[in-house]
């Protein structure tokens, strides 16, 4: 069972130093140190598209798997980021998959910057 728009929203929001906005039509962007690390949006309240950055065995193991996608607009340009939607993953994987986007965005940010955030 995909995440609602509450538990993806509680869960991003539980992790250490993020913000959110709603922008591009909608959707529920979360951020840590100002740079995006996943995107929520659900198409007509109900069919979720979770967008998320993912290592490279990440993106070798999900960029074909069921319910999952290379990410719309973000692949494209060579960026490893994955689409969950519909019932791709369950939402304990989808959790880990979320906690190792923001881990991986933090650890792009500036030593400066993660000393700031705590992160």
């Amino acid at each position: 069972m995909p995440l609602s728009y509450r538990e993806f929203n509680t869960f991003c929001g539980s992790l250490p130093a993020t913000t959110h906005v709603v922008q591009w039509g909608g959707a529920h962007v979360w951020k840590v140190g100002g740079k995006v690390f996943a995107i929520g949006g659900w198409e007509r309240g109900h069919h979720p598209g979770i967008t998320f950055k993912v290592s490279d065995i990440g993106w070798e193991m999900l960029r074909d798997a069921e319910g999952c996608r290379p990410a719309p607009y973000l692949a494209s340009r060579g960026m490893k980021w994955i689409q969950s939607y519909d019932k791709g993953l369950g939402k304990r994987e989808l959790k880990q998959y979320l906690k190792a986007s923001h881990a991986i965005v933090a650890a792009g940010l500036s030593k400066k910057k993660r000393a700031e955030l705590g992160v």
